[in-house]
């Protein structure tokens, strides 16, 4: 029913029952008195920050309330609508603000940075694209397990300026995927307009370019919003496809509280201020005969009761008292390893064929496991490890990916939020880099944050010898050992490899795992036929004696092996780290005490390698034991470059023999 009012909206009811008219306008108003509560407790400093989204509750409300129970939203700072829409108890969200203990994230980050599987919804980091990857990835997850569900994603028009925005609308687009991209255009990123933030009429018209469907909606308009998107909801439930939505609305305060809106001319204000959400909506009930003053006094003595009431529950809990066990201990998810014993069926084989065979019984133990990576679908790969796979396990789950790994990364964290696991190879571990944001900023830090682990492998093609130059060559751990929330593992022999992949798939937290490509191939050894797994933490002592510790890993274990088989004088124990995060930290200590002089080699670049890390560990325990100083040696401090000549300079093998007997002498 179309009625004309004396708002500044047109609203078209659509045959909506009156109970449904009702509750959305409940359901905007619900947010809008929080906020105002929590402007004035900002003012009080009882809260550290707020974005407010008042003026913009129609979209979160409309999409939230058109959206499934079960089905996933991943919300932004301004959709508290989405949060109260899905009836999460406001104390909660109260003693997250206040960073309480019953918040979501127990202190550890404040506002909207959190997520609850409780009420499916998956909160954004502030480097805001990820999440549209993560959005595909939940999708995926339906569409694999035929769920017939929608995920909804909000990003706002600033964003879709990222690399992110692109990379998960192409993805989505490839694949068929179930979301709904929702673009809270909101006139201003930060203090910027959008007539410099991109060049475009509206930013639904991208749609096209990415061959999907697109809608342009009045954000304000709460009917328009629920009633459409209920409409395009239920279609791609039966007819699965990706839709990008553009709401058009207005920021009415400040990107955050304390910017204010002294760039935002006033005329503008004025004008966007009489197409108020709930003022209008307010009005068109009123014209319907279903609100008036008493129904709307009602209305907000209840909703300001449940405020205060939770408000003062959220006071009353005590502050957060630190403890350094429970903060270390929430940085991983437990992992509970089980231990498979190795066969004695063995046949000899290389390195790379070890790593396919891991991946290929993981494959068949976890029959939710699906593989993402370019080119390793009918291809197998550029080091062919994925190669007969589809024939074995189908395009579903060996998926060629376009050429985005920020995006595929992301993707891996939703496949692992909707209960799925992933492995993601790099075609070569120097690529990383286009993903590095998701790496360290959502899958390592999602557990701790807000108890989300991510079941994500990274493996990682890596490691110079071959001529490869500066971008295909890099031993580039160190930038994931630093990490707290990732693990690094770096097998240098093909019975650890398949051992420990297996274990990596096991493993519930994001594992990357180190493939030196120059020994791929090189590299031969009995290897147990069947499946069988290795735990993390535990290095290998590969030769005992009494002189010197030779600490390394990857291919400085072969360079090492080389230089102690031509000196059968050197009485010395060489550990193998195999993984570096976790450590083997007292498999070191015990040894050095044993000798009193170490040797770390390592092939990345010396300056801020796990060669550096593992002296501090050694001076600080052992010092006392120590004959000589402790020795690091690594590679050049330069890129890698390409000619032979220059790489054999480059590398770390090149100084280590004259570096051991030097300090055998010492």
């Amino acid at each position: 029913m179309k009625t004309v009012s004396n708002t500044h909206i047109e609203f078209n009811s659509n045959d909506l029952a009156n109970e449904k008219l009702l509750e959305l306008y409940k359901g905007m108003l619900k947010p809008r008195m929080i906020e105002e509560k929590m402007l004035v407790l900002l003012r009080q400093g009882k809260i550290s920050k707020w974005f407010s989204g008042i003026g913009q509750e129609a979209i979160s409300v409309g999409v939230t309330k058109a959206l499934m129970e079960d089905e996933y939203i991943l919300p932004m700072h301004r959709n508290l609508g989405v949060f109260t829409a899905r009836n999460i108890p406001l104390h909660r969200l109260f003693e997250q603000w206040q960073g309480k203990e019953g918040g979501f994230t127990k202190g550890r980050d404040r506002s909207f940075h959190f997520g609850t599987q409780e009420y499916k919804i998956v909160g954004m980091i502030s480097h805001l694209g990820p999440q549209l990857g993560v959005a595909d990835g939940i999708a995926l997850g339906d569409l694999l397990n035929n769920r017939k569900k929608i995920t909804a994603v909000f990003t706002g028009e600033g964003g879709t300026s990222e690399g992110d925005f692109h990379e998960a609308l192409n993805i989505a687009s490839v694949w068929n995927l179930p979301v709904l991209f929702c673009i809270e255009n909101n006139g201003y990123g930060l203090s910027t307009p959008v007539k410099e933030q991109y060049n475009c009429e509206n930013l639904v018209d991208r749609a096209t370019g990415y061959g999907i469907e697109g809608h342009l909606i009045d954000g304000n308009n709460i009917l328009e919003v629920y009633s459409t998107i209920s409409t395009i909801a239920e279609d791609i439930r039966s007819n699965p496809r990706p839709v990008l939505i553009e709401f058009k609305t207005f920021r009415m305060r400040g990107h955050e509280e304390a910017s204010g809106t002294k760039y935002v001319p006033q005329e503008l204000l004025n004008e966007w201020a009489l197409k108020d959400p709930i003022a209008n909506y307010k009005n068109h009930l009123y014209d319907l005969g279903l609100l008036n003053d008493k129904i709307d006094e009602e209305l907000k003595r209840n909703i300001k009761l449940e405020i205060d009431e939770n408000l003062n529950r959220a006071y009353d809990q005590k502050a957060i008292t630190p403890s350094r066990s429970i903060e270390l201990n929430d940085v991983y998810k437990d992992f509970d390893y089980e231990y498979v014993k190795e066969s004695d069926n063995c046949k000899n084989i290389r390195l790379v064929d070890a790593i396919s065979e891991g991946l290929k019984q993981s494959m068949e133990k976890h029959d939710n496991l699906v593989i993402m990576g370019q080119d390793i679908a009918e291809y197998g790969g550029v080091f062919k490890i994925t190669e007969g796979f589809v024939e074995s396990f189908g395009k579903d789950r060996v998926r060629n990916t376009p050429i985005c790994e920020s995006g595929i990364v992301s993707t891996a964290m939703g496949l692992s939020i909707n209960g799925m696991k992933a492995i993601v190879e790099m075609q070569f571990a120097d690529f990383v880099s286009s993903g590095f944001n998701p790496i360290v900023n959502y899958l390592a830090k999602s557990h701790y944050r807000w108890n989300e682990n991510a079941d994500v492998v990274i493996r990682m093609p890596c490691g110079a010898g071959v001529g490869a130059g500066p971008f295909h060559s890099q031993t580039n751990e160190a930038w994931f050992t630093k990490t707290p929330g990732l693990k690094v593992v770096y097998p240098a022999f093909p019975r650890d490899a398949k051992g420990l992949l297996n274990t990596a798939v096991n493993d519930p937290n994001p594992v990357m795992f180190f493939e030196h490509k120059g020994l791929y191939r090189s590299i031969y050894q009995e290897v147990p036929e069947n499946y069988y797994t290795i735990p993390f933490g535990e290095a290998a002592v590969l030769k005992e004696g009494k002189d010197i510790t030779i600490i390394s890993y990857g291919a400085g274990i072969h360079w090492a092996l080389d230089v102690l088989n031509s000196h059968d004088d050197i009485d010395a124990d060489l550990i193998d780290l195999r993984t570096l995060q976790p450590l083997d930290v007292s498999s070191i200590i015990q040894s050095v005490k044993k000798t009193g002089k170490a040797i770390i080699l390592q092939e990345d670049t010396l300056f801020g390698g796990m060669a550096s890390e593992i002296s501090s560990i050694i001076m600080e325990n052992c010092f006392e034991y120590l004959d000589a100083p402790v020795k690091r040696i690594g590679s050049l401090e330069t890129p890698i470059p390409f000619a032979k000549e220059l790489e054999n300079q480059f590398l770390g093998r090149t100084y280590f023999e004259v570096a051991l007997l030097e300090l055998l002498k010492y």
